[in-house]
């Protein structure tokens, strides 16, 4: 029989208000759980007990849901494309850059390792990671004890440029199709999972990668089994003309003309809308079509603000009726310090401080996210739900004085007060540290992947750049025996 353990006494718990459909703050109050579920949120829990675990001077919170992540390629590119330039493609990374610091199968597991450690460090108990099936996948998501959706990649064609301002695409017949078989392969095996934490979702990669019938398919498949489905679309100036260029709509209304736009549908990004200011545009259709269809935009705000972009606004989708959630499409895997930057940046860019409140944040980053993902079991403390759990230390000093503890955390002490992380029951960060991944390990293996990705960047350049020269150092390096 499972074993029951209960947070008694909990000086702030963000409990899940059933009748309201909505988060709340409960005082004094107990959670329990059993096994992997929880069996009682509300006052003193008085059945039977094995683990009791002190709730004074914690705040009990619902795990945190990331809905978009590359976890095995970005920690590669810290120190690269933070601040990398790109005029030809309006200064997206994609096109120039990302083909360019690539990551290899020895760097692939501590890419991985060191993502998912800063998420469960900073309360993220559910990841989706969109990445090209490897062998280790599975088995290192799993060891880490996070809750994770596979989403195995695949695509008709490769995008690529000559010359750093024309974007050209090679297409590969077949491709789609047989990528999309051995994502359905990885789906299947995800799902039988022995952890039994883990599962599949349905990524045909870029809407501009995949032919009409890749998306059709691979969306009718999502739907007969009732698995999410997911593209990155409307995420960049280039492929919002690109496509107008082949179809004579915007991204979103082509989506829908292939019927592939309802609630299982998550968009990547979904910046580029024919509201954006960037295109200039003359409709302004996209934001109540993705509501009308009840679809999910998957924001990640860092990712795009290091280039100058923003949503526009996460307050404007939420006032039209749009579902959000939140993801962490590069590094620092930090979850909450990604929450806190779409705060920050929605009121810069809505020009006042109106646009959203905390409130917005959080529910996308728990309920919204768990909707996208079609769940209801996860992203809130209510009994029957996952026993995804997340207590914060109220005493740290981040978090005083305390008024406001949802506040606290987001606008001030992010990931530093977060000292126990359970994930179905299973305790897998103590103390301020990740049970179940050796990061140190991890880092040092992720620094050698590095210089080796650094070492093949002038053969894969279309100028045979080195990184030096595409992502030069903040200051130049001397002899010291110079100073």
């Amino acid at each position: 029989m499972s074993e029951t353990t209960v947070i008694r006494n909990a000086d702030w718990t963000v409990a899940w208000d059933r009748q309201g459909e909505r988060h709340v703050y409960a005082r004094g109050a107990d959670v329990a759980f059993r096994g992997n579920e929880i069996v009682h949120v509300g006052a003193r829990y008085e059945g039977p007990v094995d683990h009791e675990i002190d709730g004074r001077e914690r705040m009990v919170m619902p795990g945190l849901v990331n809905v978009h992540s590359h976890p095995s390629s970005e920690p590669l590119r810290k120190g690269i494309t933070d601040e990398t330039h790109s005029p030809g493609f309006h200064h997206s990374s994609l096109y120039e850059f990302l083909t360019v610091f690539d990551n290899d199968p020895e760097g692939r597991v501590a890419c991985l390792q060191v993502a998912l450690a800063e998420l469960l460090l900073s309360g993220c108990t559910t990841i989706t990671d969109l990445s090209a099936p490897y062998e280790e996948w599975l088995d290192t998501l799993a060891a880490s004890g996070i809750r994770a959706v596979v989403a195995p990649g695949f695509r008709d064609a490769r995008w690529f440029t000559r010359n750093g301002h024309a974007l050209d695409y090679e297409w590969k017949p077949g491709s789609g199709k047989k990528g999309f078989e051995e994502a359905i392969r990885v789906i299947d095996r995800a799902n039988q999972h022995p952890s039994g934490r883990l599962s599949g979702m349905v990524y045909p990669a870029q809407i501009d990668t995949c032919e009409p019938a890749t998306m059709r398919d691979s969306f009718d498949f999502a739907r007969g089994r009732d698995l999410p489905w997911q593209i990155h679309a409307a995420q960049s100036v280039a492929e919002f003309h690109e496509i107008q260029r082949r179809h004579g709509m915007t991204p979103i209304q082509y989506l829908d003309s292939l019927g592939v736009l309802d609630d299982n549908s998550i968009i990547g990004h979904g910046i580029f809308l024919d509201h954006h200011p960037w295109l200039h545009w003359t409709t302004r259709k996209d934001l109540a079509l993705l509501a009308d269809r009840g679809a999910t935009v998957a924001h990640c705000p860092t990712v795009f603000a290091r280039r100058g972009i923003t949503l526009r606004t996460f307050g404007g989708y939420r006032r039209a009726g749009i579902n959000l959630g939140i993801g962490t499409d590069t590094y620092p895997h930090h979850f909450l310090e990604e929450m806190r930057s779409a705060m920050y940046y929605a009121r810069v860019i809505g020009e006042s401080v109106a646009d959203l409140d905390a409130r917005d944040i959080f529910d996308a980053a728990t309920i919204g996210g768990a909707r996208a993902l079609r769940r209801d079991d996860i992203g809130r403390l209510a009994v029957g739900a996952k026993a995804d759990i997340v207590l914060v230390d109220t005493r740290h000093p981040s978090m005083m004085p305390l008024r406001e503890p949802v506040r606290s955390l987001l606008f001030v002490a992010a990931e530093r007060p977060i000292r126990s992380v359970y994930v179905d029951g299973v305790r897998v960060v103590e103390d301020g540290r990740v049970l179940n991944i050796d990061l140190a390990a991890a880092s040092a293996a992720l620094q050698e992947a590095q210089a080796r990705s650094l070492a093949r960047t002038p053969g894969l350049d279309w100028a045979g750049r080195s990184a030096d020269e595409m992502a030069p150092m903040a200051y130049g390096t001397v002899d010291a025996t110079t100073l």
